[in-house]
């Protein structure tokens, strides 16, 4: 007798700046996340992936992707898509994009990755105010001598 479902495992699940897809159906990542720094805030991120791969299910699901506030309560946004898996051996490939998201305060942001409704990874995202390095040019109106 066959399986008519299996819940899904999480093979990855990775922050990025983009992702592209070639010809061949292979994902190209562009700027993977281990944490952000902005000069300054608030900021807003034009946009920002969250690339997720499911494997090893049977079954028709739904994907929650969550990003938590550093107050761990607060969704600031969250997306949610279906998909199907017909046999355990394939996989499916999700990317959610979040589109002018502000970040108003610096801390540890979550992302959470659910499976029709079990949490499956909640893993944390740092957002950290760093100074740009100073240029070495003289200030403006500055006199230099030759």
């Amino acid at each position: 007798m066959q399986p008519s479902r299996i819940l899904p495992d999480l093979q990855c699940s990775l922050v990025c700046e983009e992702v592209r897809q070639e010809v061949s159906g292979n994902f190209i990542l562009i700027g993977v996340l281990g944490h952000v720094q902005v000069p300054q805030l608030p900021v807003t991120a034009s946009k920002l992936c969250v690339f997720n791969r499911w494997t090893a299910g049977v079954g028709g699901f739904t994907e929650t992707v969550r990003l938590l506030a550093p107050d761990q309560s607060t969704v600031l946004r969250q997306s949610n898509v279906k998909f199907t898996l017909q046999d355990a051996s394939h996989n499916a490939t999700n990317v959610t994009l979040f589109g002018q998201l502000r970040f108003d305060h610096a801390g540890v942001y979550f992302i959470e990755v659910l499976v029709d409704d079990v949490m499956k990874l909640r893993f944390p995202l740092m957002l950290t105010i760093v100074k740009p390095p100073e240029s070495g040019k003289p200030p403006a109106g500055s006199k230099t001598s030759s």
